[in-house]
């Protein structure tokens, strides 16, 4: 069943059209992952799913809901978890999950039932009364989601919620999110980081300069756009242009990447055969969504 979708759905800033006529179709209990780096428009994005930000054009619905109709029912079925960390330093641990239930008109014995509950499963009982500055960046992430999940929502959307966190925190991150998405939570993805993107989402929407380039499983977008793996040749001033020629000769894909080129879609009898007789400078690995990106935009995520 598809549970959020937008129709045509622009947004524009001044000068700048940060959201441009974006269709998508999200099913209930998916990870589904916007992947772009930043300014590509996934945040503005779900600024509009969530009623924070208006659409120029286009509509919203959720669960079947229209937005514009009904904000108030949509935002609480929804949990967000925001970039940036706006957690009150007042508060302790607990009592920012407490006082956050309140928005929502949770009754206060259940509200501190869920709170304390979700800071058992985020590994922070311990951090209970402690103060905002006393905890470390990952466990302020992993509070962060702790929030979003208080109103017991049925679609949790998260942007960037591993963005500065080292790779252990970063894997446990993850692991709370898989454990979610088993159990039925529908969750909406934002990131640049395509491992995480391929690790947890069911299907990635590439986003760049506020359209959907190319949408479906990650497997999928790797296969479809490079193959399984990239071929990698060093290359230098004198024989750059020689080597394009060949490539070309034989019909294959590539894209001049400085001192190297990556081959894409490459059989094992693709290769020119002047190259085969150079093998030092030639390098296979497997391909990502990374290539992917590159190869639509001709940008790195990082740029």
């Amino acid at each position: 069943m598809v549970i959020i979708e937008t129709q045509h759905l622009s947004k524009k800033f001044k000068d700048l059209l940060a959201v441009d006529n974006v269709n998508l179709e999200i099913e209930e209990g998916e990870c589904f992952g916007l992947l772009g780096p930043n300014g590509a428009g996934k945040t503005s994005l779900i600024r509009m799913i969530t009623a924070v930000s208006p659409p120029l054009e286009g509509d919203i619905f959720v669960e079947g809901k229209d937005l514009k109709a009904y904000p108030r029912q949509v935002k609480a079925i929804l949990g967000v978890v925001p970039q940036i960390d706006n957690l009150d330093e007042d508060l302790t641990v607990l009592r920012n999950l407490t006082t956050f239930a309140r928005y929502f008109a949770v009754p206060r014995a259940e509200a501190l039932r869920r709170s304390q509950g979700l800071l058992g499963l985020f590994r922070l009982e311990d951090k209970a009364d402690s103060r905002i500055k006393e905890l470390s960046g990952g466990m302020k992430r992993m509070l962060l989601i702790a929030r979003g999940l208080v109103n017991q929502p049925r679609i949790i959307i998260l942007d960037e919620p591993t963005i500065g966190l080292d790779p252990q925190t970063r894997h446990l991150v993850w692991q709370q999110l898989g454990e979610l998405r088993a159990q039925g939570i529908t969750q909406l993805l934002c990131t640049q980081n395509m491992e995480e993107a391929a690790v947890l989402c069911d299907r990635v929407a590439i986003m760049h300069l506020g359209r959907i380039l190319s949408l479906d499983t990650p497997q999928a977008l790797i296969s479809s756009h490079i193959g399984d793996r990239v071929l990698e040749i060093d290359v230098n001033a004198a024989d750059r242009d020689k080597v394009v020629k060949e490539l070309t000769a034989v019909g294959l894909e590539f894209i001049d990447v400085g001192n190297t080129i990556q081959v894409f879609n490459i059989g094992d009898d693709g290769l020119p055969e002047e190259l085969k007789k150079s093998p030092g400078r030639l390098r296979q690995r497997p391909a990502t969504l990374e290539d992917v990106f590159f190869k639509l935009t001709g940008r790195t995520l990082e740029e």
